[in-house]
């Protein structure tokens, strides 16, 4: 005869572990190797030397910010781009013995390596600047980052035209390509002319049609002015601006990438390389949508997908876009966000640890920052309390009842901390998740037990009618 009372059914107690909701990737036979810079690029750690040397004004005032203000006051002006207010620049001249120029030259140059980082109306110190001497890694990316942004740290004299600026900024990553093919110095005369071909292309590409003489009348910002404009002019203050962050040389007519500058145009185009073999498509779409196309992957090409999408973006837009999917209300999106800021990796350290803050992402923020932090993936569940984890717990199941499969859906109780389902049901119902009803509810319509069903059943009726 069968009970008709709840069974105080025993859980298996086993590591909780996400379930899969495709079947695990074959192992591949062969690894591919990283690939690695040209022939004669020093090792990261001499180019590292040689970033911190070219960023030591910079770094010296973020530390500065760092020791001798505190969140909240006037280091930064408020316009919401972190701009030194003239208070603070004046005493960190005096505590430093420099000029106020110099302070904000340095100052702007330490926010476009992120080692400062802007905050609405505040500005803080970065996690590069945490990590300046220890992580070699960081101060690379740093360097990287100054070097994307050369036109702002040398803005285009005011006689240039605005779109002739924009047109010789757009061109310079062939131009640099080919400093880096050559691998010595490289003419003038030879860039002027690399410089005007592909200005030639982006107008074609761009369809423009030359203004005729009865719209001359017509403004002086448009294609004709920027045709008007000497490509000379622009062709030296733009390597002048890479000179400036020490992405090469100029002089005697002759311009030669540095050793880090070197390294850095190989480095962008492998990201271009990596972005361009997206295996499922999606470098184009939003972060929403990206994780949507990988929910049926497998790990392996899921993390190729990922690399991909964020290999076409800026890493700081990228975190925020995938957190911004996370606080959703579909489950999965929220777990597979989380396995893609695996993939960045440090720069998404300080933005998970403001995530830490939000209830509905704190579980998984801990684990990201306890894995980021050394801890043995076997063990890294054991940060979470217990309510994070019947959280986390729910959640999962959310997860695996709309995207998966009843069987799968049962097998995730074994992954409960708690030792029986009566203890589960009510720590579930204690923790507050959104979705309990519906876990319940799924849960009970696939368990074979029928008097666990009922049990279960029960419970998301008093969860949904606020009873005890």
């Amino acid at each position: 005869m069968t009970s008709r009372t709840p069974r105080d059914s025993r859980l298996r107690l086993v590591r909780p572990r996400r379930q899969p909701l495709a079947p695990p990737a074959p192992r591949a036979a062969t690894r591919r190797t990283a690939p690695r810079p040209p022939e004669g690029t020093p090792p990261p750690a001499e180019l590292a030397r040689t970033a911190r040397e070219g960023l030591a004004g910079a770094v010296q005032v973020a530390r500065w910010a760092d020791a001798t203000l505190s969140p909240g006051n006037d280091m930064g002006a408020r316009d919401g781009k972190g701009t030194l207010s003239d208070t603070t620049a004046r005493r960190a001249a005096d505590d430093l013995g420099l000029t106020v120029g110099r302070v904000r030259a340095d100052w702007d140059t330490a926010r476009l390596a992120g080692l400062v980082e802007v905050h609405g109306d505040s500005a803080r110190p970065g996690w590069r600047l945490r990590a300046w001497d220890r992580d070699d890694t960081a101060v690379l990316r740093g360097w990287v980052a100054l070097f994307d942004a050369w036109s702002l740290v040398h803005p285009a004299p005011g006689d240039l035209e605005a779109a002739a600026v924009a047109e010789a900024v757009e061109a310079m990553p062939q131009l640099l390509s080919f400093l880096q093919l050559m691998a010595g110095p490289v003419a003038t005369e030879q860039l002027l002319d690399l410089l005007g071909q592909r200005v030639t292309e982006l107008r074609t590409e761009r369809c423009e049609i030359p203004y005729g003489p009865h719209l001359e009348a017509d403004t002086a910002d448009g294609p004709g002015a920027a045709e008007d404009t000497p490509l000379l002019p622009l062709l030296d203050w733009a390597l002048s601006g890479l000179a400036s962050v020490g992405a090469l040389t100029y002089a005697d007519g002759h311009a030669t990438l540095t050793p880090l500058g070197s390294w850095a145009v190989w480095v962008r185009l492998e990201q271009i390389c990596v972005a361009a073999q997206s295996p499922a498509g999606n470098i184009e779409v939003a972060a929403e949508d990206m994780l949507r196309g990988c929910a049926r992957l497998r790990p392996k090409a899921a993390r190729d997908e990922y690399r991909a999408w964020l290999a076409a973006r800026d890493i700081g837009n990228a975190v925020t876009e995938l957190l911004d999917a996370a606080r959703g209300e579909d489950a999965l999106l929220r777990g597979l966000a989380f396995e893609a800021l695996r993939v960045v990796g440090a720069p998404a350290e300080p933005e998970v640890r403001k995530a830490a803050e939000d209830p509905g992402l704190r579980a998984y923020a801990r684990l990201w920052l306890a894995e980021h932090e050394g801890a043995d993936p076997e063990d890294v569940h054991t940060v979470l309390t217990r309510e994070e984890a019947t959280w986390l717990w729910v959640d999962t199941a959310a997860a695996v009842a709309d995207h998966g499969e009843a069987p799968l859906l049962v097998r995730h109780l074994e992954s409960a901390v708690q030792p029986t389902v009566p203890a589960l049901i009510d720590e579930v119902r204690a923790v507050g998740h959104p979705r309990t009803v519906q876990v319940l509810v799924a849960l009970a319509a696939a368990h074979p037990d029928p008097a666990l069903a009922k049990a279960v059943r029960r419970a998301a009726f008093q969860v949904h009618t606020g009873g005890a």
